[in-house]
């Protein structure tokens, strides 16, 4: 009875495992058993996911950002490396100019009269801040300070012989400049504004002049800018143009002060802006070659823009500040004497060689209502001169436009035929 009593409490207790025979194989691991699919046991509800948290701001790729400086490898000596690493955004520039190539051919030389009015363009800017430093644009110290500088201050008169001359060089390197391209075709597509923007150049080169002529207020420029402001009253809304130029209604200190401002902040402001945007144009387009000299073989070669063509571009700005000097020196402009509203206007007067060819055109109409006449020719004349690259249908699709050719030989005629019947009659 106890032994089974032992035996019967002993079932109760796990019997303990034997120790491990050498040799024997090890028992597999226990494998949990799949539990029974429940039958027609209905489907668990679906378990909600967690929403991921929003993103603020744009979705962005992620961009491979090239090098800030490709350049920083290169071979350079110290002072070229510090240059680099500081202003290495226009090596791209540098490398563009230097794959850039102008075209050469007989008329190539033609090319370098822009780059000779951007010159002569300079020399204004220059010597104009120097002459500013002794100046005063009052009616009563202008004629002053102009004969101070002429005489008394060291290299003054050279100073304001080679702005002079500078000037008027300037207005020729752009009419040059505006033919050449014209006969040449140059303002046909893809380039209109590029013509555009320099015939609004050549306009405030002209304005340029006209603004600075009253400066030294001498007599001669009185009652020079007394007849050229006088003009525009005939026009509807001339009036008030003239009223804004002379600041009254007589040429006075006001309008010296007016002049003056537009001379030196004005005009040179708006030049400055747009020849930017003209030498961009410039830049982003190249040069363009006569209709039909690439498909004729009368294009000699390309030469590279940066260096070569930049080097030839600098020969020509030594030639012209060395002809600057010489007209300087040889040919200097007259101081002339005070202006006197009071006096009586002096026999000859006449504006600036630029304005001969319309002064002479508006004498020829001297009829009543000639003046306005001759307004009217020289606005439309100037507009249509402007729209020529589009109206120039035949040059944009690379043929010859004689019509348009004929125009432009009857505007140069024009020109210089009026130019020289003044000379004839004034003198220089």
């Amino acid at each position: 009875m106890a032994e089974n009593n032992k035996n019967a409490s002993a079932g109760n207790i796990p019997a303990k495992p034997k120790p491990a025979v050498p040799g024997a194989a090890k028992p597999a691991a226990p494998v949990a058993a799949k539990p029974a699919t429940p039958v027609a046991s209905k489907p668990a509800p679906p378990v909600a996911s967690k929403p991921a948290p929003a993103q603020s701001g744009v979705y962005k790729p992620p961009v491979d950002r090239p090098n800030q400086n490709p350049y920083k490898d290169s071979r350079l000596s110290p002072l070229g490396a510090w240059f680099q690493e500081r202003f290495y955004v226009v090596l791209p520039v540098i490398d563009y100019l230097k794959k850039k190539e102008v075209p050469k051919h007989r008329l190539s030389f033609w090319y370098y009269f822009g780059g000779l009015a951007l010159f002569f363009f300079i020399v204004q800017i220059l010597t104009g801040l120097l002459l500013l430093q002794y100046y005063k644009p009052t009616e009563s110290e202008a004629f002053a300070s102009f004969v101070f500088i002429q005489k008394e201050i060291p290299f003054g008169w050279l100073l304001r012989q080679i702005h002079a001359w500078s000037a008027n060089l300037m207005a020729l390197m752009a009419f040059i400049h505006m033919f050449s391209t014209f006969f040449m075709k140059s303002y046909r597509k893809p380039r209109e504004l590029m013509w555009v923007s320099g015939f609004i150049l050549l306009v405030l080169t002209l304005g340029f002049g006209f603004t600075g002529y009253l400066l030294p207020w001498n007599e001669l420029a009185f009652f020079a800018t007394q007849v050229g402001t006088e003009t525009p009253k005939v026009a509807p809304g001339g009036a008030l143009l003239v009223s804004i130029l002379r600041g009254g209604e007589d040429v006075s200190g006001e309008t010296l002060t007016r002049m003056f401002s537009m001379h030196v902040v004005l005009l040179p402001g708006l030049i400055l802006l747009l020849l930017s945007a003209h030498l961009a144009l410039v830049q982003i387009l190249g040069t363009s070659a006569p209709i039909g000299y690439k498909e004729s073989g009368l294009i000699k070669g390309y030469e590279k823009f940066f260096p070569t063509f930049l080097a030839k571009d600098g020969i020509g700005w030594l030639i012209g500040f060395a002809l600057l000097v010489y007209l300087a020196v040889v040919y200097p402009w007259g101081i002339g004497v005070k202006a006197d509203a009071l006096s009586p206007a002096p026999l000859g007067i006449k504006p600036e060689w630029y304005f001969w060819a319309e002064f002479q055109m508006l004498k020829d109409l001297k009829f009543e209502g000639g003046e306005l006449v001759a307004i009217v020719l020289l606005t439309i004349g100037g507009l249509v001169w402007a729209a020529v690259p589009f109206l120039d249908r035949r040059a944009s699709q690379e043929q010859k436009s004689p019509i348009f050719t004929f125009l432009g030989l009857a505007v140069l005629a024009f020109l210089l035929i009026n130019t020289y019947r003044v000379y004839l009659e004034y003198g220089w």
